[in-house]
């Protein structure tokens, strides 16, 4: 037995490093947050210079893009962009007017559901009542958007519950199901204060059901791509049937499978979140467990750097809203993905302030796209560090 005044000084120095670990921790995250503020300082600041005099950024085609910048705007922690009345915002807010329909969807010649989705996200970050008519009506538009494919009322479709790119689309997807979810969570505030008039919700049974029939999960999903091969179990395809990594052979069972892959199988986390499951749900817990398995920055995994920078905003955004602070990989290695990911922004930020893909699939080749992804993905990793 260790004499009393060791024991004291034993304790004493336990609390020490205590004490000396948590202000070690302290320092680090608060470096780390001024390092995010001037990264999305720095985007902001582009994104400003190469709006159009007109409001929109990159394309009148697609309001998506303008909305998307207006969202990365509205979040600058700076406080730069908080007034409606600032010049990017306002003019950015007059040019997604001009694209709103009296049936409440934003859009000019396709991809409504994509359209309207951030559209309506961006009017919800602007915080103005007056606009409070148009969120609840692109709300319902959204709303009306879900899929029932087979008998009415009844889930007898592995597609029932999704949403589409429209309304001539033959089938939901994830892409189109992701955005709406998060509009319509986003804006949820907004319905909660005052109702739409036809009071139609979203059936969000269904909506975990389309999002269970795209996880490689077989207690969940029964359809015969399904597979829990370890390679992909837990993970997402982007709608039932098919997989933008491709499909292989089912080692077990033979049969034909679908890849997983890293971007979507977050976007299935983050539906999973906003359709209100919780962190401990087994559908989370397994796609978690895929993703810890399968993480890497250095592409977007089982795509390499296809949808490279919307797999981060999926990451920041899914690991966010579930408060995970650490990933363990399969080494065993436990990563801070926070600050792993702010240094591979901070290495990938042009000089300008901007970011880009060299590679283009899914519009990554556009500046104001890319930009935005990633100055809202910074703000989702601030925000956090509070």
């Amino acid at each position: 037995m260790k004499p009393k005044s060791l024991s004291f000084l034993y304790s004493a120095l336990i609390g020490l490093c205590f004490v000396s670990a948590n202000h070690v921790q302290a320092a680090d995250q608060a470096a780390l947050k001024t390092q995010v503020a001037d990264l999305i300082k720095k985007g902001t600041n582009w994104l400003e210079s190469s709006q159009d005099k007109d409001g929109w950024w990159s394309t009148t085609d697609h309001p998506a893009v303008t909305g998307m910048a207006l969202v990365a705007l509205k979040g600058d922690p700076s406080g730069k962009y908080d007034s409606n009345d600032q010049k990017a915002v306002k003019q950015a807010l007059k040019y997604i007017d001009s694209c709103y329909h009296e049936d409440g969807g934003i859009h000019n010649i396709g991809l409504v559901t994509y359209n309207t989705a951030i559209c309506l996200m961006s009017l919800a970050a602007v915080n103005d009542p007056d606009l409070n008519d148009r969120i609840l009506k692109s709300r319902q538009y959204l709303i009306k958007m879900q899929g029932d494919f087979g008998e009415k009322g009844i889930l007898d479709s592995p597609m029932d519950g999704g949403i589409g790119y429209g309304s001539s689309y033959e089938h939901s997807d994830m892409g189109n199901t992701l955005q709406a979810l998060e509009a319509l969570y986003y804006s949820r505030h907004v319905a909660q204060d005052k109702p739409a008039s036809d009071g139609q919700e979203l059936n969000f049974e269904a909506a975990i059901k389309f999002l269970q029939n795209c996880q490689n999960l077989t207690s969940v999903n029964k359809q015969e791509w399904a597979s829990d091969d370890e390679a992909n179990k837990g993970g997402f395809v982007y709608y039932p049937g098919s997989s933008k990594a491709g499909e292989y052979k089912d080692p077990v069972t033979g049969r034909v499978a679908l890849r997983s892959y890293g971007s979507i199988s977050y976007g299935g986390m983050l539906g999973y979140a906003y359709a209100n499951l919780k962190k401990d749900a087994p559908q989370v817990q397994a796609v978690m467990d895929w993703l810890q398995q399968n993480y890497t920055l250095d592409e977007n995994p089982a795509m390499g750097l296809q949808g490279l920078y919307y797999y981060y905003h999926t990451m920041a955004k899914a690991l966010t809203i579930y408060d995970i602070d650490t990933l363990e990989l399969k080494d065993g290695r436990k990563i801070d993905w926070r600050k792993d990911l702010v240094a591979t922004l901070a290495k990938n930020q042009n000089a300008d302030g901007s970011w880009i893909n060299d590679n283009g699939r899914w519009w990554e080749r556009d500046p104001a796209l890319v930009t935005s992804y990633v100055v809202s993905t910074l703000e989702k990793i601030y925000y956090s560090l509070d």
